[in-house]
Parts: structure tokens; sequence; C-alpha cells
């Protein structure tokens, strides 16, 4: 038997005055806390968040946060209404929920694995490894990586990767050249995929080595 249900749309909300730094100074508040704090909470009863919170800073040079909320909703978005303008006690502050439009952060291409353009928008000749940065997709990665290949010639020999087991050699990020691959939650980019500033910055400083690379490049040729 199929249960009805009345037809679901989401809200968009934002929630303010929440420092971003946690009870450790060192450390921001994590989504596990901002989750606990609101199924806690009565103005949220039966409320149903549709993704997992996303955390911010208001500003580079900010101590507080914003915290984007997405909630199942009616097609009126009634719930959501409710909530706007409502506070709530978060620890010994006292937050707010505004209403907002969708907020879907910077997109990374599954593509080249650049971020700030989608997949179907991406300009590249052919699709990158996300591990290596190889000219192949990630699934063929044992079969062309010249890691996971054997080379009997190398000093030392060297074998192939063993048939089921992962790749497990470490590479550089393609966006921020640590030790992970570039899908890697732990990466900055991914951790301010919701801070369209933060990846403005960075694409800028991006843009101005390249530049400077690139005069280094012709100062070295003109003197030849």
């Amino acid at each position: 038997m199929v249960e009805p249900r009345l037809p679901q749309s989401k809200s968009f909300l934002k929630i303010l005055g929440i420092p971003y730094w946690g009870n450790n100074s060192s450390l921001p508040i994590t989504q596990a806390q901002v989750e606990s704090v609101i199924v806690n909470t009565p103005i949220f009863e039966g409320v149903v968040l549709a993704s997992c919170p996303r955390i911010m800073k208001a500003s580079p040079s900010s101590n507080m946060s914003v915290i984007w909320i997405d909630i199942w909703d009616s097609q009126k978005g009634s719930k959501g209404k409710t909530l706007i303008n409502r506070s709530f006690n978060f620890g010994r502050h006292t937050a707010t929920v505004w209403g907002t439009a969708m907020h879907p952060g910077v997109a990374q291409c599954r593509n080249c694995w650049c971020w700030g353009h989608p997949t179907h928008a991406c300009h590249a000749q052919g699709a990158k490894c996300q591990k290596c940065g190889g000219p192949y997709r990630v699934e063929n990665h044992k079969s062309m990586a010249w890691c996971c290949k054997a080379n009997p010639k190398s000093n030392p020999p060297r074998e192939a990767t063993a048939v089921g087991a992962p790749c497990p050699h470490t590479f550089k990020c393609l966006n921020c050249k640590d030790d992970h691959s570039a899908d890697d939650t732990k990466c900055p980019f991914w951790r301010h995929r919701f801070d369209r500033q933060w990846h403005s910055n960075k694409a800028a400083e991006l843009h101005t080595g390249r530049i400077s690379n690139s005069n280094i490049q012709r100062l070295r040729v003109g003197n030849f």
C-alpha cells in the first residue's frame, strides 16, 4: 500500500548571531553541534533538515558565523515562514533565523576538478584524475598511472599495485597542493565551498601567481 504524501518543497534559511569558534577557540563550531541544538529547540519542532547545515564566517575578519539550513517544507513554505525572525538560545548566545534565497555554494567541476564552474561548463580538453591529476578518469588510475604500473627497469624495480587493492601512493591536490585527492573533504577549498569571497580571493591569488611566473619565464627567455 502506497502512503499518500503532500507535495514538498525546500525552504532556505540562515541563522545569525552564533560565534564561528566553539568552546575551544581554536576549533570552529561543527555541523553536529548545530544539528543537536536544532533537534532540541522548541521552535524547530517538526522541522526536518533537507541537508546538513553549512557553516561559514560572516566575513574573513569576523568571529561570527552564518549558518545556512535547508528544510523540507510545504509547497507554500509555511514552516519556513513561521521560523523567520524567530530567536533561540545557542549556548549563551541568542541566534535569529532569517529567510534567504537558495545558497548552493561554489561548484567543483567533476571533469577537471577545479572550483568555480560546474561540470557541464568545463572547457578542459579531457578529464583529469582527482587523485593524481593524470589525463584520465580515476577509475582508470590503476591501469594508466605510472605509480601503479610495474616497472622492472626502475631502481629499485617497481611492482604493480595488487589487483583489487587501492592505490597506496600520495599525490598533491590539484587545488591546494596538499597531500590528498582533489575531492577530499579535508581540502580547504572544500571546507570553504559556501564562502564565495574566500574562493574569489584564492582565484585572484592563483591568477597573480600565474602572471608572475609568466613574466619570469619571459625574462629568462629574453636573457638568452
